[in-house]
């Protein structure tokens, strides 16, 4: 699937398979991950998933830039996400994730995530093979690869333009291991979607991939 000149029919084809997902989950949490390197537009699909998410149950979005601790943190990340999310939440109903101070350089505040409010958690490191047995869609994205890095430097400036090969190392590694892409229920092309740059900021921290 790209998103092409006919971005409009497949954005709805999109849309019909969160639904889809939605029912799936039956009374449990409906769980969608979106991953796919830097820069690809995760974070603004899950806005557009949640803005558009059907059913009277709104979406809540987790962020990895959130739970990365530090900028070698990725497998950490995604590890955790796992052991500490999205098993219990599929087991037990309550799971949660841990915030990284960026500004501190250290661990900070627990985040509870109970009941079965939908779930969609974007960032590097999603689609690892644990994360995903846990998930009713999971999602891929990729785009030319200097239009992502022409977005992730607009957005995150000259922080992440200092660790940018630092990362990309990381997340290289991790596509070896984990083969995140073949994971996906979906691969989508979004090099053709404008999809927006606008930096982001939660907690004082600093947003990476």
């Amino acid at each position: 699937m790209s998103w092409g000149p006919d971005a409009a029919r497949e954005r709805e084809a999109l849309l019909s398979a969160v639904a889809g997902a939605v029912t799936a989950a039956g009374s449990a949490a409906p769980v969608v991950l979106i991953d796919g390197p830097s820069g690809a537009g995760k974070s603004s699909l899950a806005d557009l998933l949640v803005a558009h998410w059907p059913g009277d149950v709104g979406a809540r979005i987790v962020r990895m830039d959130d739970l990365y601790p530090g900028w070698d943190g990725l497998d950490a990340a995604s590890a955790a996400l796992h052991t500490d999310l999205l098993e219990p939440l599929a087991t037990s109903g309550s799971g949660r994730w841990r915030r990284w101070d960026w500004s501190r350089q250290r661990p900070a505040e627990w985040n509870e995530v109970a009941g079965p409010a939908p779930l969609v958690v974007e960032g590097c490191g999603t689609l690892a093979a644990a994360n995903v047995r846990r998930a009713h869609l999971a999602l891929w994205l990729d785009a030319d690869y200097a239009l992502r890095k022409e977005r992730a430097l607009e957005r995150d400036g000259a922080t992440f333009a200092s660790h940018w090969d630092q990362w990309q190392s990381e997340f290289e590694r991790y596509l070896a291991r984990e083969k995140p892409r073949a994971n996906a229920d979906l691969v989508l092309d979004v090099t053709d979607w404008p999809i927006a740059s606008t930096p982001r900021r939660s907690s004082g921290a600093t947003v990476v991939p």
